[in-house]
């Protein structure tokens, strides 16, 4: 296990990431004065934003039905838990975006080759009312798979 977002694990037989990129940043105020270098307060965080990007060969890793389940969680537009598999706590995240490509494929359509790219954003660990419900997630997983 790579990561674990919510109850999506990202994995060898899911969809794992070769590149992760987080880019935080913090709030700055400036003051403009005569004579002087602008007065700056610190306002507190910023955004926190984390990016997996990968590819899939879905005759030997995971494939289209991961990335369906991971744009299911984003239509929620909950936040879920992001862990490492090392335990490191991220905090709680939403789906801002997931661009998803294909290459190489089989003669009924299907893709032999994914590309993937999902936008994470942190919100504030208090916000309870956004976190994402499990149920929700199974259900819509497998009323989609029926689909």
């Amino acid at each position: 296990m790579m990561m674990v977002y919510g109850m999506f694990v990202f994995s060898l037989g899911t969809a794992a990431y070769q590149d992760f990129k987080r880019q935080t940043q913090w709030r700055q105020s400036s003051l403009s004065r005569i004579g002087k270098r602008p007065a700056v307060q610190f306002l507190g965080p910023g955004s926190d934003t984390i990016t997996l990007s990968g590819e899939l060969y879905p005759e030997f890793t995971g494939g289209q039905s991961n990335l369906d389940q991971l744009r299911a969680m984003g239509e929620q537009g909950a936040a879920w838990p992001l862990i490492e598999g090392t335990g490191r706590m991220f905090g709680l995240y939403t789906i801002d975006s997931m661009e998803e490509g294909s290459d190489r494929h089989f003669r009924d359509g299907a893709a032999a080759h994914i590309t993937f790219s999902l936008s994470l954003t942190r919100v504030d660990d208090d916000r309870r009312d956004l976190l994402g419900a499990i149920s929700d997630t199974a259900l819509r997983a497998v009323t989609g798979a029926l689909a």
